[in-house]
């Protein structure tokens, strides 16, 4: 996308007809001078107004007719959103009358902006960063509290600052080595090799620190991964649906029916969880049945929390060996585990039910379960493990809101560990990131091994690109042009 930036763009920066009023944008050089020939006012002209002001204003058709009454905003430059004169209309949120503004705004000199290109020109006119004008477009797909705030504290640029300075320091060394190369005849050394290796270390542990936290802020963006996992018929579509509060998955005492994953959102306390229904594990012949175990072993590989589901009327040997097959399958220094015993209602009489379901007391007032945790104390759990058992009946939603908490609080602790650490969200910053550590690495290595100046500097340059093109300072206009193409119309 190439932007003209001696020409006026306009868009309607709301959806017409969904609300009472919609908005139109404009940015340029004559954006002022655009907005008078279609915007009469009773005094003065939008040419004249001043910045941070509003101003009162009728739209005519060709005609002469009426097309609505409407308020400008001005906005001077540089004081606006793109750095250029600017202007908003707020008129009715009609389709028709939208699309009439629209053409008398291009008649009289301005073009239809193209996707993204309002941020596209704040980040050209050095308003904002490119990882700050990504983070636009994650404010405004932010559907929870969770990811509202990483969205807004990118946004404030203390994630830009924060990359800015490691790059600033690795700039100054690459600043001194470049001079070795100048004198290599003399064979100088103006860069301390002890004080080099001892701010790679704190580059290297900073930029870490930042793709570890991927997993977290990935997570928090597109809803923290929840894998419910376990044999055939323990309850895991019942677990789905209770949690959902709707009847999304097939529920059947039919093993197998569950034969792929089914993946659903829900929201609890302010942050996004996905929840992914697998298939039964289990021993058996039918070839899909196994296809869709093979995706229950690689969705558990990608969930930041698991329940495993298992039947608590089921010999306690055969739960034990269950959930150390799916402790094995797992990171525990990463991931969440929750052993979920299931099917309590069974165990409970109708009296012992009713008095759950009233909450007037808990299943494990009355259901002993002291076997199975000390077995599990014994055979699966450890001190070093972040596993926990809940039991529920999903079938009659006992102890769903437990773990529903449970979940929430988890989430919470890992944002709270987190501290006001900037999360990386974006799989580009990340990717630029593994890419610039492996670059350090190199350079690090090169500066043990001896080997010679240029070929430092040119591992440390590499380094200095990845992280540049995470905040623009390095970019192409395709990569610029992939960026805020995906963005909506009008922003």
């Amino acid at each position: 996308m190439g932007i003209r930036f001696n020409d006026t763009i306009c868009a309607p920066a709301t959806i017409a007809g969904t609300g009472a009023i919609t908005v139109i944008r404009l940015s340029g050089a004559d954006s002022l001078a655009i907005v008078s020939k279609v915007v009469k006012c009773r005094k003065g002209s939008i040419s004249d107004a001043l910045g941070y002001s509003i101003r009162y204003g009728e739209v005519r058709n060709a005609d002469g007719s009426l097309l609505d009454e409407v308020l400008v905003s001005i906005f001077r430059a540089p004081h606006s959103y793109t750095g250029e004169e600017s202007a908003e209309i707020t008129c009715h949120a009609s389709s028709f009358i939208c699309s009439e503004m629209l053409g008398l705004l291009c008649n009289a000199g301005a073009r239809l902006a193209e996707p993204g290109e309002f941020t596209r020109r704040a980040f050209a006119n050095g308003k904002m960063d490119l990882s700050q004008a990504e983070a636009v477009a994650d404010l405004i797909a932010s559907e929870n509290e969770a990811s509202h705030r990483v969205a807004m504290n990118q946004l404030k640029g203390t994630y830009s600052s924060e990359l800015q300075s490691l790059r600033t320091q690795l700039v100054d060394l690459s600043s001194l080595l470049e001079l070795e190369l100048d004198f290599s005849e003399e064979e100088v050394e103006f860069a301390d090799r002890g004080k080099l290796l001892e701010l790679l270390e704190h580059a290297l542990t900073h930029i870490h620190r930042l793709t570890d936290s991927f997993r977290l802020g990935n997570a928090i963006k597109n809803g923290v991964p929840v894998a419910i996992v376990g044999s055939t018929n323990t309850g895991k579509s019942t677990l789905l649906n209770a949690l959902l509060g709707e009847e999304r998955a097939i529920v059947s005492a039919i093993a197998g029916t569950t034969r792929d994953t089914i993946e659903e959102s829900f929201n609890i306390g302010g942050t996004l969880f996905r929840l992914i229904d697998t298939a039964g594990i289990r021993d058996t012949d039918d070839e899909v049945e196994n296809i869709g175990i093979g995706r229950t072993y690689e969705k558990l590989l990608l969930a930041d929390i698991v329940l495993h589901v298992l039947d608590i009327n089921s010999p306690v040997n055969s739960i034990i060996v269950s959930a150390k097959l799916i402790m094995s399958k797992l990171d525990l220094n990463h991931q969440k585990l929750f052993f979920v015993l299931n099917k309590a209602d069974k165990e409970l009489s109708e009296l012992e039910l009713a008095k759950v379901e009233a909450s007037e007391a808990s299943v494990e007032d009355f259901l002993d379960v002291n076997t199975i945790v000390t077995e599990f104390n014994r055979n699966v759990l450890s001190t070093d493990n972040q596993a926990e058992i809940l039991v529920i009946s999903a079938k009659r939603s006992l102890g769903i809101d437990k773990l529903k908490e449970a979940l929430a609080n988890t989430q919470k602790n890992r944002l709270d560990q987190s501290g006001n650490a900037n999360l990386v969200t974006n799989l580009r910053h990340y990717n630029a990131l593994c890419n610039a550590s492996r670059s350090l690495m190199d350079v690090r290595d090169g500066i043990a091994s001896g080997i010679p100046s240029d070929l430092v500097a040119q591992d440390l340059r590499h380094a200095l690109y990845h992280l540049g093109s995470i905040t623009g300072d390095i970019s192409t206009d395709e990569v610029l042009g992939n960026i805020f193409g995906k963005f909506c119309i009008g922003k």
